[in-house]
């Protein structure tokens, strides 16, 4: 095909679809060195006193000296409670394990509700797993291989690896080739090789070579030459969860169990087996537990034999840190009669420290508008009276309706050719889309006339 046809080629550009969650800009709970909260930092905004205090639970938590303890975020909606959990979570980072549940789960899946809770507590309970292994590691010097002149035999080769006190050449097998071939392994390639199972890792590339190249990757690494011996040992650590270590020994096929989600019931005996196991683990230094974060949103939904079986798990020794979050005030215990404050029970409510969270005020809900249009990749007029108008829905109806009005805003601003949001876009996309409380007022004019509606016979 020659220039003149390609030239007629229609071509488009290929984009990442990037899926943008209610809370996908939260990256912390934006605490300084000192642990104080700063007013807008890591996506947070606001609520000073309520990320101080889960700031002190994060440093009991990276300590690993509490287990066992909970904490109950209580406010109104649009408080921002699920985001200081999120910004929690992202802090603890990948190593800690974090789980997230909403109370009425635990009534939805195919199991017991206890068993359903013993499953979330158990996936925010870690253990790592320490194993030492021989690696070979070094730059490499030069790779030869031979094809025999038959062409139909194995491939052999030398390769030649070196550290910065000595260099040794090792004879490579077809096996050995291949890998080496799928990684694109060359001369100034620093890599490491696990002699247990053969499995090559490239590690960068040798900072002494580097000026033998015109140009590198973006994506290369740069890394110095290994020192000591070739051949070393090196200690591995893997972090699994307690309830990953039930699924696999608890079914033939374990793994698959594991991310098809079908995990079902876990008996008694395997949780046993598996926490001796663990037991003898740490004995012998080869495993240490971590206390995680189980995080319950809409606690309220959970019932009294839910909160007793809480009760009873949070003195285990091996419980991790309960999050709970609500959203109500003085209501009633589901399963029982009783009223009590945040419909949990009070003997569960005294193992919690509570830490409320208060309503935003006029400057951080616009605060909060502007980074969730900047998450959006959406642009506001330079005028900000959209942003003033967002603000004072946030601040008369809520701040979850006017956070939905600025992607609806930015489809109808992008169909009518123009690239930033204005007033006018707000203020049409408000008078297709209700909120809760005019739905409410709307619901009442017309209350006679719809369906269900308990009438009269004359």
């Amino acid at each position: 095909m020659d220039v003149s046809q390609m030239a007629g080629i229609e071509t488009k550009d290929v984009t990442r679809l990037d899926r943008v969650g209610a809370h996908s800009h939260i990256l912390g709970l934006g605490l300084d060195d000192s642990g104080q909260a700063r007013e807008s930092s890591q996506g947070m905004v606001g609520q000073l006193r309520a990320r101080r205090g889960a700031g002190i639970f994060l440093q009991m938590i990276k300590q690993g000296k509490v287990a066992g303890r909970s904490i109950l975020l209580a406010g109104q909606p649009g408080t921002g409670k699920t985001a200081i959990a999120m910004g929690l979570a992202q802090s603890l980072g990948h190593d800690t394990p974090f789980h997230m549940i909403s109370g009425s789960e635990v009534f939805s899946m195919e199991m017991s509700k206890t068993e359903a809770l013993t499953q979330a507590l158990r996936r925010a309970i870690g253990v790592r797993i320490k194993e030492e292994s021989e690696i070979i590691e070094g730059e490499v010097v030069e790779i030869q291989v031979d094809r025999p002149a038959s062409q139909t035999g194995a491939k052999i080769g030398k390769m030649v690896l070196k550290t910065t006190d000595m260099e040794t050449q090792f004879d490579l097998g077809s096996k050995m080739i291949e890998q080496l071939t799928k990684e694109k392994i060359s001369a100034g390639d620093v890599i490491s090789i696990d002699k247990a199972t053969g499995r090559i890792t490239r590690l960068g590339k040798s900072f002494t070579r580097s000026g033998d190249y015109d140009a590198l990757s973006t994506n290369t690494r740069l890394v110095s030459c290994p020192d000591g011996e070739l051949q070393k040992r090196k200690e591995v650590v893997h972090v699994v969860t307690l309830h990953d270590m039930d699924v696999i020994n608890s079914r033939s096929q374990g793994f698959i169990a594991l991310f098809s989600g079908d995990t079902g019931e876990i008996k008694s005996e395997v949780r046993d087996q598996i926490d001796q196991r663990v037991s003898e683990w740490r004995e012998q230094g080869k495993a240490d537990m971590m206390s995680g974060v189980l995080f319950i949103d809409e606690v309220h939904m959970l019932d009294i034999e839910c909160f007793s079986y809480l009760n009873r798990a949070l003195e285990s020794p091996v419980a991790p840190i309960v999050i709970f979050a609500t959203n109500r005030g003085i209501t009633t215990i589901r399963g029982t009669e009783d009223q009590s404050p945040h419909g949990i029970p009070t003997d569960l409510l005294d193992r919690t420290l509570i830490i409320p969270t208060k309503p935003y005020t006029e400057e951080e809900l616009s605060q909060i508008i502007r980074i969730r249009g900047e998450e959006e990749n959406v642009n506001f007029d330079d005028d900000d009276e959209a942003i003033d108008l967002l603000t004072e829905i946030a601040k008369t109806k809520s701040l979850r309706y006017a956070m939905q009005l600025i992607t609806t805003a930015n489809v109808y601003a992008r169909r009518q050719k123009q690239s930033t949001i204005r007033i006018e876009h707000i203020r049409h996309v408000l008078s297709l889309f209700a909120d809760s409380k005019t739905a409410v007022e709307k619901l009442g004019q017309y209350q006679d006339s719809l369906i269900g509606q308990k009438k009269k016979v004359e």
